[in-house]
């Protein structure tokens, strides 16, 4: 069985073509900077890899160039779309519908879109790679992989708000967390790195990219994250705001003469490293500014680097202390300088840092010094085989 994992993210696409017989990847890529100047391809077969540099307005567009490299007579893998057993679709937000993964039929893309609402910025793209590939292999079937489901653990004082308990239980409103697939991942890497069984370990991961958030680990299962109702809440992200007092959105709105839609598009689109540095929501501009002495876009490392070290404390507290911590994604995987400056301010911890282990990429490492009270990892995420997993699981049981 061949399975396509189509993973958007709010600027970026990661797609892999799996062969599940060995977990095999046939060939892999990565769309970077997708409505942004600077729009990248980057397909890899074999250890081979061609860059296609087009601008990208969104995400149909970034599907289109996919699915044409796939096929590609150079550099494909395949020779048409038969070839692909079934299709693995990241999906953010599932509401309380859907705590694990789905195949997709009618009434699953109806409530992906009735999810819009709560996942502003991904399930759109998401909705828009189901429907691109759908058409494009109208037979093949397909999973919806949500990333709420790894947190449908939290206990009800993580996930329930101080509001009316009405709000639940009519509107659902509750705190869903996201990028489960990713901790999931990385938790149960961590694990086997450290040799030990995950009921037995206490550990935080952290899933740093334009799109950020932690989660609290106990015993394989988790406990707490920082993502809530939306993506939106949370540490500071590319271009999204993460938690700030509720009371901001009436202000603007009064003051401002905003309308709830323009308030909403500030704090999802405008605003995170992106409307503090006036510069970027790439991470990899703004570290570059702030190298060359631009005060904004160190505002904004050193503002995303405190919540995320305060997140952190958080989450000790909520697991009554911890044996690990884990970066993972594309600012967490790639920025030395980042991870330095979130574990200069955890000594209290015990946690003391290799720094030339720190400066190794691309592989899954311990990156703590073997005296450190906390073991400190570096794990490249991998939550296309987690989905691979899942689709293959479920289109198998369908059958």
């Amino acid at each position: 069985m061949k399975v396509l994992v189509i993973n958007c993210g709010s600027s970026s696409l990661k797609y892999q073509l799996m062969n599940m017989e060995n977990e095999n990847v046939l060939a892999k890529g990565l769309v970077e900077r997708i409505g942004i100047d600077g729009s990248v391809l980057t397909h890899k077969v074999n250890g081979e890899k061609v860059v296609i540099e087009q601008p990208m307005k969104d995400h149909k567009v970034a599907i289109g160039l996919v699915l044409d490299a796939l096929v590609d007579k150079k550099h494909g893998v395949i020779g048409d779309m038969s070839e692909i057993s079934a299709v693995g679709h990241r999906v953010v937000h599932g509401g309380e519908k859907y705590a694990s993964s789905v195949l997709i039929d009618g009434k699953v893309m109806e409530a992906l879109e009735e999810c819009v609402k709560l996942a502003p910025l991904h399930n759109p793209p998401n909705i828009i790679g189901i429907n691109a590939c759908k058409e494009l292999m109208p037979s093949t079937p397909m999973v919806a992989v949500f990333d709420t489901a790894f947190h449908q653990t939290l206990p009800e004082e993580a996930y329930m708000y101080a509001l009316p308990y009405e709000l639940y239980t009519k509107y659902g409103v509750r705190k869903y967390g996201f990028h489960g697939t990713s901790h999931r991942f990385v938790s149960m890497t961590a694990a086997e790195m450290m040799g030990k069984k995950p009921e037995d370990i206490k550990m935080i991961t952290c899933h740093l990219g334009n799109g950020a958030s932690l989660a609290a680990i106990k015993g394989g299962k988790s406990v707490d994250t920082t993502m809530g109702f939306t993506p939106l809440a949370g540490v500071v992200m590319g271009t999204r705001c993460g938690d700030i007092d509720p009371a901001i959105v009436p202000f603007l709105v009064k003051e401002a003469g905003m309308s709830i839609e323009e308030a909403d598009a500030l704090m999802n689109k405008k605003s995170g490293v992106l409307g503090l540095s006036e510069l970027s929501s790439d991470f990899r501009d703004i570290e570059n500014a702030a190298k060359e002495g631009n005060k904004k876009a160190q505002l904004a490392l050193d503002v995303f680097d405190y919540r995320v070290r305060t997140a952190i404390g958080t989450y000790v507290a909520a697991l009554n202390g911890v044996d690990a911590i884990i970066f993972t994604a594309g600012l967490g995987e790639n920025s030395a300088s980042n991870r330095a400056a979130i574990c200069e301010g955890l000594t209290y911890l015990g946690i003391k840092i290799d720094p030339e282990k720190n400066g190794q990429r691309g592989e899954a490492l311990e990156i703590s010094t073997p005296d450190s009270k906390v073991k400190v990892f570096v794990i490249p995420t991998d939550e296309e085989l987690m989905i691979a997993r899942d689709t293959k699981e479920i289109v198998e049981s369908a059958k």
